[in-house]
């Protein structure tokens, strides 16, 4: 089973800042101090679930892990897919850094979600919004 991380998306305010950033198909790399001890873990399918404005908006899937330099000058870079997928909202307190984020704490896919007995039309809109 993978291991995913977690990270405030510091700045940014909607979910489509990514995706407007994705769009333009190169992938996203996320420069870190640290490398994360549990890396194999990660890369074999585990995302980063991006904390927008105290809830978990969406994820994208990690592609790489590398540590760049040695010593005190080491930094790691984290190169995302440039597909972000929606998630369902999950409240979460401001942290520094990030932190390993276990699939059974891992919010659902929007596009998985059952939307029951709820109108087309009322799920398109929630969907829309990140609400749903």
């Amino acid at each position: 089973m993978s291991l995913h991380m977690i990270k405030l998306c510091v700045g940014v305010s909607e979910v489509e800042w990514l995706e407007t950033r994705a769009a333009s198909g190169q992938p996203l790399v996320v420069h870190t101090r640290m490398t994360p001890k549990r890396a194999a873990e990660i890369e074999d399918g585990g995302s980063l679930y991006w904390v927008i404005k105290g809830s978990i908006a969406c994820r994208q899937p990690i592609v790489d892990i590398t540590t760049l330099g040695e010593g005190k000058e080491s930094r790691c870079e984290i190169t995302l897919e440039p597909r972000v997928i929606r998630t369902a909202p999950m409240a979460r307190r401001p942290f520094q850094g990030w932190r390993y984020f276990e699939p059974k704490d891992a919010p659902a896919d929007i596009d998985t979600l059952d939307a029951g007995e709820a109108p087309d039309e009322l799920v398109r809109q929630l969907r829309e919004l990140g609400a749903w």
